[in-house]
């Protein structure tokens, strides 16, 4: 055994905060941490000892925030959020609860409202204060929103909502969404669209009825819709262990066969919530490693574990556009172990990872050298020059996607800041990401520290996503009960009936339309 780092925990039962450690045995790394009232608790950290030590070097700490949302002297974390002074990212994605309203009941949702008894619905005045706070984060302003809930169509002033956002010069807006209202209103789309939501965060478990039970028979419709309207899509397949784990692949196979609408696929193993035993967690219980292994065994080796790298890894990039511009820039300083992600491109219809024809670690310390020499005071020009006679260098042609030069994109964002030719990229390719976030039997608050993924709330509070979903005791649920009214309260106020949210799908009638038996063609 090796113990690899030591940190900090909390008890799953008493949430205290209590020293563990991260170590390797077997080949795989686990975390374990005694409390002194509840005993000793460990758990599967990463499941391979080799991918967890490549991810390790590429570490990299952000520059947090110079105006945190709490001022506290000695905070203590995760107990003292908001963002604190000892946050190590600033906000790289805001998640702003709209509702806690669903059309669903997934049993292994966060949160919704019949399962928490109120309803929590922001007022629009509450939503652009919010925004507000966001954009006025200080070195580096968030300028990515993703609107969630609940499930965010049930509200009326949706696309209200999505406009506070542009007016606050929002870039990127995102909406996560189950897709049934998307599916029934073609119009919703293109109203969305034109509002300023540039993506659906869209829930996809599987290509089965057994495995996406939630949404598999509105999504032919989903994606058809989009379509129409330009709105980009992710997949985001929550994946469990005995569950939904048999069908990585495939569901890799259908984004890339709909990549013409598909962005992207970001998987996402389960955070295990609430108490478990800890059979239940063996039996459920899926890690990156495990994820990756198993694309690459339902893809036949198309895509491979070693086609990924973590969300750091990108911090090269970002030195090099500081070291140019003078400015603080757009940071992913996530912890290593949190994700991994790597883009495909399509080959004669087979898929291609982008490590398979750029050296990126070649590329990324290149940029790191040119960022050096320009914080040394080196010509901008000669940096430009030596960048364009070098980029192709980085990239085996003969191997490279045909139809776009990839050199002169990397080198029009890179130099010229144009970042619509990244889209060029990203309409090319296919992003193939995985976000493993925690559970109070793997929490590492090391991890916590350097979220970029955080919650924003009414109270002026930033929190990071594992801090607000696993312990919702300490944040979510408790501030928005406190401003959350009862069922009876909310349809007096809005004449209508909760119960009227919930879907009820007519099966048959989906299955016989020509749209869902081509979607699904290969794969049911």
């Amino acid at each position: 055994m090796e113990i690899l780092r030591r940190t900090l925990s909390l008890c799953p039962v008493c949430k205290r905060v209590i020293k563990a450690e991260v170590f390797e045995r077997g080949g795989k790394v686990w975390i374990s941490k005694t409390c002194p009232q509840h005993g000793r608790f460990e758990d599967i950290y990463w499941a391979s000892y080799q991918l967890y030590k490549k991810a390790e070097k590429w570490a990299h700490d952000g520059i947090g925030v110079k105006n945190p949302n709490v001022k506290k002297k000695n905070p203590v974390c995760p107990k003292d959020c908001g963002l604190c002074r000892l946050h190590k990212s600033h906000t790289a994605l805001a998640n702003l609860v709209v509702t806690n309203r669903c059309d669903l009941t997934c049993w292994y949702c966060f949160f919704y409202a019949k399962r928490v008894g109120y309803v929590y619905e922001p007022s629009l005045k509450e939503i652009e204060k919010m925004v507000k706070i966001l954009v006025n984060q200080k070195p580096v302003p968030c300028n990515a929103i993703q609107l969630t809930g609940g499930e965010p169509c049930l509200r009326d002033d949706l696309l209200e909502i999505v406009r506070i956002c542009k007016k606050y010069g929002i870039d990127h807006v995102q909406l996560n969404t189950n897709g049934i209202i998307f599916s029934q209103r073609p119009d919703l789309a293109l109203e969305l669209k034109k509002a300023g939501v540039n993506t659906l965060y869209l829930s996809f478990d599987g290509v089965t009825p057994k495995t996406n039970p939630k949404n598999h028979w509105e999504v032919p419709g989903v994606l058809e819709n989009c379509r129409k309207a330009g709105i980009g899509v992710v997949l985001v397949p929550t994946v469990i262990k005995t569950v939904n784990d048999h069908e990585v692949g495939d569901i890799l196979k259908f984004g890339f066969k709909n990549n013409d609408v598909v962005r992207g696929v970001n998987y996402q193993p389960v955070s295990l919530v609430g108490r478990i035993t800890k059979a239940e967690r063996k039996k459920l219980r899926i890690t990156i490693p495990d994820v990756l292994e198993l694309i690459a065994e339902q893809t036949k080796g198309q895509v491979m574990p070693e086609d990924f790298y973590p969300v750091p890894t990108v911090w090269p990039i970002t030195r090099f556009v500081q070291a140019l511009t003078g400015k603080p820039q757009y940071d992913l300083s996530a912890h290593f172990a949190c994700g991994m992600a790597t883009y495909i491109f399509n080959q004669n219809g087979r898929m291609l990872p982008i490590t398979r024809f750029i050296d990126v670690e070649g590329l990324l310390e290149y940029l790191q050298q040119l960022a050096q020499e320009l914080e040394g005071g080196k010509s901008k020009l000669v940096t430009a020059l030596k960048l364009l006679f070098k980029l192709n260098s980085f990239i085996d042609k003969k191997k490279a996607p045909k139809g776009f030069s990839l050199a002169k994109i990397l080198y029009n964002a890179l130099m010229k800041h144009d970042y619509r030719a990244l889209g060029e990229f990203h309409h090319k390719s296919l992003f193939v990401g995985m976000m493993h976030f925690q559970d109070l039997y793997n929490y590492d608050i090391e991890r916590v520290k350097r979220c970029c993924i955080h919650y924003v709330m009414t109270d002026g509070r930033v929190i990071p996503f594992c801090a607000f979903n696993v312990i919702p005791e300490w944040y979510r649920d408790k501030q928005q009960e406190s401003q959350g009214i009862s069922f009876s309260e909310w349809e007096k106020r809005t004449g209508k009936k909760l119960k009227d949210d919930l879907y009820k799908r007519d099966v048959r009638k989906l299955k016989s339309s020509t749209l869902y038996r081509k979607t699904y063609k290969g794969f049911i």
